[in-house]
């Protein structure tokens, strides 16, 4: 498998010569390994526009049908309309549309055992991010750290039948595809043919800004049986639909900023133009009552001066039962220097306790080659987390107490104590080794990295002060 990726990889940086980028070249990847999938799996098309029509053609026939095929499948009802609805040819040239098509033509593509448009993909984006351009990892999560928060929260569609689950920063679709393999595994894929229809259909759910990877998260989730319903639209800027959900699981964007400005939404009660702690306030709107999330959030959503006012009120809202801190590097290679956690919480229910579980402190930075995240980071996290997705139960108190006292990494902060630091999440307790000793101090590039964060988080709170005065005609012009 990892010959076939290399070879997909390689041919685009020939194709690099014909002005075919690296984000051209996946979607058009994507497109012909859809269609490949597809006749595989049976999956009907419209009469004359398939793979092995494709396979027929050669010469400029061959890229005339090409675009004709993408125009006709974008016309489709349905999810396929969806997919492929605005879909563009990006190739002149016949010889490497057929060299390509040859490619991906030598493998039987699902019956492969991992996801491999997500590994071309995540290996395209590297490549991208290699090469100096922005904005990659904004699609990326790692699949491993979302497998883990999945086992965790444990999203179980057959626990009643209006249950659904949504990402309303659903990139490239990791957290819901996650979440089905999960539950495909759990029932060891036998489900009743009712459960099987609403659970295709009705359960899936995600908000895309970017048209490119909601498309990338359509395709994947239809070949994998599932007609998710993505809407391509501002999950914070929009006004927001009026639908809820049983889970939501999601890693908004990277940047402190959205849109320069805060949204105007009567459901926001702080008001920032942070674009994390608004999905945080988000959140809690489309969450059902007893409705359960995790969230991934830079460490400066922790203590940022607007962060204790949005804590204090989700605190109040809401049961956050447990912060997972990343270890260093876990977005490698697309940006390798955020520190981030995961934060879990259920709606409806006051804060009492918060779990913290340190990930990073005296844990080797992930690397790509070298040190990559494993599942064998996140094994002891969630042993601590314990098996109930809301750790509510007395047991499952009992057992976070129990694994508190096995290992110095997952610690009790108490609502008062969190009060006290001024609603502050952002809280470490484990020693430094590397602080200790002299010859083994962090690198410079760490520490200016954690003086920027904490830097950026300052300008931030003057920005909105800033916002606020010339909202009220104060600016400094006079105004």
């Amino acid at each position: 498998m990892i010959d076939v990726v290399q070879k997909l990889w390689g041919f685009c940086h020939v194709l690099r010569h014909d002005g075919i980028d690296y984000g051209d070249y996946i979607e058009q990847i994507t497109y012909l390994l859809f269609l490949k999938m597809a006749d595989e799996r049976g999956i009907s098309l419209p009469k004359d526009f398939n793979w092995n029509m494709l396979m027929e053609k050669a010469g400029t026939e061959l890229t005339d049908y090409y675009v004709d095929l993408l125009r006709r499948l974008g016309k489709e009802e349905g999810i396929l309309g969806d997919i492929f609805s605005g879909a563009i040819s990006r190739f002149t040239n016949p010889v490497n549309l057929k060299r390509l098509i040859n490619l991906i033509d030598e493998v039987e593509w699902t019956s492969l055992n991992v996801d491999v448009k997500a590994e071309a993909y995540e290996g395209l984006l590297e490549k991208a991010a290699s090469e100096g351009k922005k904005g990659a990892g904004q699609y990326f999560t790692p699949r491993i750290l979302i497998q883990s928060i999945v086992r965790c929260m444990k999203p179980d569609p057959l626990a009643h039948k209006e249950f659904s689950i949504c990402d309303p920063a659903a990139g490239t679709g990791g957290f819901l595809m996650c979440s089905y393999e999960w539950l495909m595994k759990e029932t060891g894929e036998a489900l009743k043919r009712e459960d099987a229809k609403r659970i295709r259909n009705s359960t899936y759910y995600g908000t895309e800004l970017v048209p490119r990877p909601r498309r990338l998260c359509l395709m994947n989730l239809y070949l994998h049986g599932l007609e998710a319903n993505i809407y391509l639209g501002d999950s914070i800027y929009e006004p927001g639909s009026g639908k809820r959900y049983d889970v939501v699981l999601t890693n908004p964007p990277f940047g402190t900023k959205g849109a320069n400005q805060a949204p105007v939404r009567d459901d926001f009660t702080i008001s920032t133009s942070n674009k994390q702690l608004n999905f945080v306030q988000h959140l809690v709107t489309i969450l059902k009552p007893g409705g359960m999330a995790a969230i991934v959030l830079p460490d400066n959503c922790l203590f940022s001066d607007q962060a204790g006012e949005v804590f204090k009120i989700l605190m109040e809202d809401c049961d956050i039962h447990t912060i997972l801190r990343l270890p260093k590097g876990t977005f490698t290679p697309y940006s390798p220097g955020v520190k981030a956690n995961v934060a879990f919480f259920r709606k409806g229910v006051k804060t009492k306790n918060v779990w913290i579980y340190d990930c990073r402190t005296n844990i080797p930075g992930i690397t790509k080659k070298e040190r990559p995240l494993t599942p064998e980071h996140f094994i002891e996290f969630e042993e601590c987390y314990g098996p109930d997705p809301n750790a509510s139960t007395p047991e499952a108190h009992k057992k976070r107490e129990e694994m508190a006292e096995k290992t110095e990494r997952f610690r009790r902060f108490t609502f008062d104590e969190i009060r006290e630091r001024d609603y502050n999440l952002d809280i470490f307790w484990v020693k430094d080794e590397s602080l200790e000793d002299a010859d083994d101090l962090p690198e410079p590039n760490e520490l200016a990295e954690e003086a920027i964060t904490h830097l950026e988080a300052a300008v931030d709170g003057l920005s909105e002060l800033i916002q606020i005065l010339e909202s009220n005609g104060n600016s400094y012009g006079g105004k």
